[in-house]
């Protein structure tokens, strides 16, 4: 199998830091905070520059577009580097997938854009949505990784950016749904409703959601409120998807006001679940 190099251990970059173990992948890790988060079966390496030296591709997990380009610059000056291929599973936005493919063109190696959707449950249950972009060519090469990543993969483009693309749309989604939901059933509770009962309602009805059967039943109703995706992240997507769709001059109106509740969520609660939701929708 290809030898990869895996770089950003957080709550998503472990759970597929160790699919590709379990696929019989040789990995090699790379986490600033160190290997405590490292998956058994991977070796955990400190310096960038030396496991760029020893694997074929890169996999990245990180929480913006400014990290990725520094990992990837890292990668580019690196000595004696073997890396021939990058997988991006972040979610960096349009405009710097574009722009870091760009700079791996010049530095001769390939991009490939390659965002994903599920949490981390979905990447522990292999079920996780891999949507990918990049040159038949770069895409063909990467094939191993890719399903060492998850059994869910679909490509979405020729050029890097129709991945972050697709991910930002739906996040947007997951993000208004997210939000619509907890003011309703926050609506339904203050009349006196049990969440419970409300939620076996909607979810035979018409109102139903990956919001309402997914996160409020897991999530919310049991308070542990333990998705594994941060809030500030999802205000960063979200306004990531408004700036792209600004920029392509296309409708903002529900994409302004989602990212306004999201932005205001993040500064008054930054850091913590994003299922909190609920809990300061209540706030007022």
């Amino acid at each position: 199998m290809t030898s990869v190099g895996f770089v950003g251990l957080g709550n998503m970059g472990a759970a597929l830091a160790g699919n590709l173990v379990a696929s019989g992948h040789d990995l090699w890790t790379h986490d600033l905070a160190g290997p405590e988060r490292s998956p058994d079966g991977a070796m955990f390496v400190s310096d960038l520059s030396a496991l760029s030296a020893q694997v074929d591709v890169m996999v990245l997990s990180l929480p913006d577009g400014d990290a990725s380009r520094s990992v990837v610059e890292t990668i580019a000056r690196a000595p004696r580097r073997t890396v021939g291929h990058i997988v991006d599973t972040s979610t960096v936005g349009l405009e710097a997938a574009r722009s870091i493919a760009q700079f791996a063109a010049g530095a001769g190696f390939a991009y490939v854009d390659a965002p994903v959707s599920g949490g981390v449950a979905g990447a522990q249950a292999r079920s996780l949505t891999v949507m990918y972009a990049g040159s038949p060519a770069a895409c063909e090469a990467v094939m191993p990784v890719l399903e060492g990543l998850s059994d869910r993969r679909y490509r979405v483009g020729g050029e890097a950016g129709m991945g972050q693309a697709l991910k930002l749309a739906n996040n947007f989604l997951s993000a208004t749904a997210l939000a619509a939901t907890s003011e309703a059933v926050a609506f339904g509770t203050s009349v006196g409703i049990d969440m419970a009962t409300m939620l076996e309602v909607l979810n035979a009805s018409s109102g139903r959601s990956a919001a309402s059967e997914d996160k409020f039943v897991n999530h919310v109703l049991p308070g542990t409120f333990a998705s594994g995706f941060a809030n500030t992240l999802m205000a960063k997507d979200v306004q990531l998807y408004l700036d792209a769709i600004e920029s392509a001059r296309g409708p903002a109106v529900l994409g302004s006001a989602t990212a306004g509740v999201w932005r205001r969520f993040a500064e008054r609660h930054p850091a913590v679940d994003f299922t909190e939701i609920y809990t300061f929708t209540t706030e007022g």
